[in-house]
């Protein structure tokens, strides 16, 4: 019941995602004219908000990206076909995610807050709009890896029972 919450979550995520990127593409367009072809004026705001929507893009993105387990995650060791070693190898990399997403969560939060006593320089938006997706991220990965590691504790304490 939570994974299929959780799914539906991260599938509102990348509708978002293909919003945030549809959107992103008129400032980007915009600057392009305004550069190359004189058609349009040059606007200083078009930067920022392509800015704003790139951070925003690269959080949402890693989160469904943790949810997927698309996630970058080096692999020191080959993959295990033991189903113990396998579970350790997966688990560490869940409880890695979790303990940044506390770290991002913990300090993306005084981070926010400094954002919030900031304006932008051209379009004087509040700098918490972009600051606020460090805290938000980091606590949606430690929810989404928390849920794929008791998703690995459970399928391998069940493993465990058939073959004993």
């Amino acid at each position: 019941m939570i994974g299929k919450f959780l799914d539906r979550f991260c599938l509102g995520l990348r509708v978002l995602l293909g919003v945030l990127m549809g959107a992103l593409s008129v400032p980007v367009a915009m600057q392009v004219l305004s550069r190359y072809t004189g058609i349009i004026p040059s606007f200083l705001w078009t930067e920022e908000l392509a800015t704003f929507l790139f951070i925003w893009i690269v959080m949402i993105g890693s989160v469904v990206a943790v949810w997927d387990g698309t996630h970058f995650d080096v692999r020191i060791t080959r993959d295990f076909k033991s189903p113990f070693l396998a579970f350790l190898q997966n688990g560490i990399v869940h409880l890695a995610i979790m303990v940044f997403g506390l770290l991002f969560l913990f300090y993306g939060i005084e981070y926010a807050e400094f954002g919030g006593k900031q304006r932008s320089v051209m379009m004087r938006a509040n700098l918490m709009i972009t600051h606020i997706s460090v805290p938000i991220a980091g606590g949606l990965w430690m929810l989404l890896a928390g849920y794929r590691l008791s998703q690995d504790i459970s399928t391998f304490l069940g493993r465990k029972g058939v073959n004993t």
